[in-house]
């Protein structure tokens, strides 16, 4: 059957390539090939007349050497050479595939598992270096998301290789850099951010490390040490456990600031109208708080406790009597 308009784009963009490959081929092949009525591929190959480059003038369209299908029922395809040049990706497309690509493999079997390693590994690979060819692949990635990707196919190297690793690592509730030697288990996609789950020696405990706030990542020579007490990561548990004796404080937002809640893990969010927002977070150390809520003011206020509020009111006074 020959399906609709979508089914014989398919077709097309598949018989292209083929005929140019070949240069001419018989018409009842190219039909076995595809897997197609000949008399389908013929109405197909009549509509391929009316399609080429943006532009729609005689020269931009692809050419069907249609007395040779007619008479000799043979397939020649002039003009088309653009299509047999690599795909370019967008960084947003690239991304997408990538993410996709990993969301996949989370519940692929053995056999499809290594054709969409294959893929990722090419994208990935391409990502990483900014190479202009991979396979059939030319991926134009941004420094950042370069950079993102090296730091990933490191810690998947050291993943798969049983290594330790020396990571570099800020962590935003005390505004400060750490370094810490971990055991890698597994690298984690959740709630729109990467996540590296490790065996951290410093906190002697499995912890997530957010991939954006890994400065810095050196794989050592040393070998992991196996955790087999630990239990996989349940992807449904929140992904930030707060110590028993973090503060949860109330801070209310002003629109230029909404972007605290998603830079920092919150436990709620309320709308206050004209783009202002009221969060509920886990505050470990009250000084990272009140260095927060400076670099924001005026656009960021203590709700509760009054603890806090009043930590920060004696801040903010303490900072306006130096410009005295």
């Amino acid at each position: 059957m020959s399906g609709g308009a979508k089914e014989q784009v398919g077709r097309l963009l598949a018989l292209v390539p083929l005929i140019q490959r070949r240069g001419a081929m018989g018409l009842e092949e190219a039909a076995d090939t595809l897997g197609v009525p000949s008399q389908q591929l013929v109405k197909d190959l009549r509509v391929l007349i009316y399609c080429g480059w943006p532009g729609w003038l005689p020269g931009d369209l692809i050419e069907v050497d249609l007395d040779a299908l007619d008479g000799e029922g043979v397939i020649r395809i002039t003009n088309a050479d653009y299509l047999s040049t690599p795909l370019r990706l967008s960084p947003a497309e690239a991304s997408a595939m990538i993410v996709a690509l990993r969301t996949l493999r989370e519940s692929a079997d053995g056999d499809t598992l290594a054709s969409l390693d294959s893929a990722l590994g090419k994208l990935e690979g391409a990502a990483e270096d900014g190479r202009v060819p991979t396979g059939q692949v030319d991926v134009h990635v941004p420094r950042g998301q370069r950079e993102a990707a090296a730091l990933r196919a490191r810690l998947t190297d050291a993943i798969t290789s049983g290594r330790q690793v020396r990571l570099t690592y800020y962590v935003p509730s005390r505004d400060e850099e750490t370094e810490r030697t971990v055991d890698p288990l597994q690298l984690v996609d959740a709630q729109g951010a990467a996540y590296l789950q490790a065996w951290c020696h410093v906190a002697n405990n499995r912890r997530l490390f957010r991939m954006d706030r890994v400065r810095a990542a050196e794989v050592l020579d040393t070998p992991a040490e196996v955790h087999p007490e630990v239990p996989p990561l349940d992807l449904g548990d929140t992904l930030f456990q707060p110590a028993a004796d973090n503060a949860l404080v109330t801070v209310r937002l002003a629109a230029q600031a909404r972007w605290v809640a998603e830079y920092y893990p919150v436990e709620a969010t309320r709308e206050l109208g004209e783009g202002a927002l009221e969060v509920d977070l886990f505050v470990a150390d009250p000084r990272w708080l009140t260095r927060l809520l400076l670099r924001l003011a005026p656009a960021a206020e203590v709700v509760r406790p009054q603890e806090y509020t009043d930590a920060f009111t004696a801040a903010a006074q303490d900072a306006l009597r130096l410009y005295g």
